[in-house]
């Protein structure tokens, strides 16, 4: 699909939840209906912002400690949302120059900006995907996924502020365990997903806001988010709060665990 086709695809008659999330950072690339769902959310909660900061300097965080420590050197980053630099594989080939990362997304606004996705070190390799997490099979047997990532060695499965726009009608469990049934021993889950646990009446104000404008979300409880890690080895410091999984030196006041409201979390398997 070329990019002026992405665009014409676009559905502008509802908001979208990677354009709402480019909007919580700060980013251009959201419309109008994005733009009024997103403050909804933020009257309703506030530390929105606060969140989904949170979240992306934990993605950052969880590569680094896996192309450092772990030998990664291969991710497929599902739910990638809208380009906001550095990108994964911006941070991986910062550590390890040989990365390879497939991104995969359901909105075809990301595939209008998937060029950014694509500047990859001359030892790395980097490719864009139009999936959906609903349809496992369909990503996994994608080609481009095939000339980018060797499934016979490690790979890194980022799954960052996706899961809990999978409902458990939809089996997101199941989801889970056929990507991870694909990658070999010494593969890794590095999973963020926010939870109502530490202020449960704001977060019912937001499902009601996502889910009215036609993107049904099930934020999940600390033990709902740790069964994601099931048969794995979780790292150190286990199911965290965002900001509380292996933060970088202090700087500043640190949020509290209600304004950031996520649970993450990085498993190897076995």
């Amino acid at each position: 699909m070329s990019n002026s086709q992405a665009a014409r695809d676009i559905d502008t008659s509802r908001p979208h939840s990677a354009r709402m999330y480019d909007y919580y950072l700060g980013g251009k690339d959201h419309f109008d209906v994005d733009k009024l769902a997103a403050e909804r959310v933020a009257e309703a909660y506030p530390a929105i912002f606060v969140c989904a900061r949170e979240n992306r300097a934990f993605m950052h965080r969880a590569t680094r400690v896996l192309a450092r420590e772990h030998g990664i050197r291969q991710w497929l980053d599902i739910g990638t949302g809208i380009p906001t630099e550095p990108n994964l594989h911006q941070v991986a080939q910062s550590v390890v120059p040989d990365a390879r990362v497939v991104y995969a997304d359901n909105d075809p606004l990301v595939l209008k900006y998937a060029e950014r996705l694509m500047r990859s070190t001359s030892e790395g390799r980097t490719t864009y995907i139009e999936a959906d997490v609903n349809d496992p099979q369909s990503l996994l047997n994608a080609p481009e996924l095939a000339e980018v990532l060797d499934l016979g060695r490690p790979v890194a499965l980022s799954l960052n502020a996706l899961m809990h726009f999978v409902t458990d009608a939809q089996d997101p469990y199941g989801i889970v365990r056929r990507l991870l049934d694909v990658v070999p021993s010494g593969s890794a889950l590095a999973l963020s997903h926010c939870t109502p646990d530490f202020d449960a009446a704001t977060w019912q104000k937001v499902t009601d806001i996502y889910t009215s404008a036609g993107t049904p979300v099930q934020f999940r409880s600390r033990a709902d988010v740790a069964r994601f890690f099931d048969g794995l080895d979780l790292l150190e410091p286990g199911v965290a709060v965002g900001h509380r999984w292996r933060p970088d030196a202090a700087g500043g006041d640190a949020p509290t665990d209600a304004e950031v409201s996520l649970w993450t979390g990085v498993g190897i398997k076995p």
